[in-house]
């Protein structure tokens, strides 16, 4: 399956191919976008997730693609806005001028794997003070606190944040490896619950 990340990735490919820019995406979403706006010799940003979030940034990073990890593609030289119908056309164009299968393209692409879950909170629950202990468990790993933490390790990657709409915290993993992406996920999944005692203990 092509996957709803890679139409993000697929897009910018082709506009950077005709338009040398910066991309931006949200933090949950894949570094595959990284990875081809590097080859193009572009600058790539990371947004808090939202698309007013990610509209933003690209304003101050003057990026010429952006959008979201869900499929939605926002091009400035049509208008802000994440619009399904430009993103259509974008990626059919790609693969017209490409000449490539769907498959064929997909697998032009880097490989990552990415891992969805969440964990429910209890009322009272203090998340800044969880995210605080989770970063003691890894001195070594790179954070991005713009929106929740996202904690960088040399290979993979997960993203952490509250949802505005429910009482959880959504794990995001990512990996070059399904199963490390899954590991990578339940590993922070059982940090979480470990620190959520120490935290009531207190």
């Amino acid at each position: 399956m092509f996957g709803e990340e890679y139409t993000l990735v697929a897009v910018a490919d082709y506009i950077l191919g005709l338009q040398k820019g910066n991309t931006v995406s949200n933090l949950s979403s894949t570094r595959a976008l990284k990875d081809i706006t590097v080859k193009h010799g572009g600058e790539y940003s990371a947004s808090a997730v939202g698309e007013v979030n990610v509209v933003t940034l690209m304003k101050e990073v003057n990026a010429v693609i952006g959008g979201e990890g869900n499929g939605g593609v926002i091009v400035p030289a049509l208008h802000y806005g994440r619009d399904a119908l430009a993103g259509i056309a974008l990626f059919l164009s790609h693969l017209a001028i490409s000449k490539k299968s769907v498959k064929q393209l997909r697998n032009t692409y880097p490989d990552y794997f990415m891992s969805k879950n969440k964990i429910t909170l209890e009322d009272g629950v203090d998340v800044k003070a969880i995210f605080a202990k989770i970063k003691k468990r890894y001195p070594h790993a790179k954070f991005n606190e713009v929106d929740g933490l996202k904690i960088d390790f040399e290979n993979d990657w997960v993203h952490l944040r509250t949802s505005n709409t429910e009482p959880i915290i959504r794990i995001y993993a990512e990996s070059n490896f399904e199963t490390t992406a899954t590991n990578v996920a339940l590993r922070l999944m059982k940090d979480i619950k470990e620190v959520m005692q120490e935290v009531e203990e207190v």
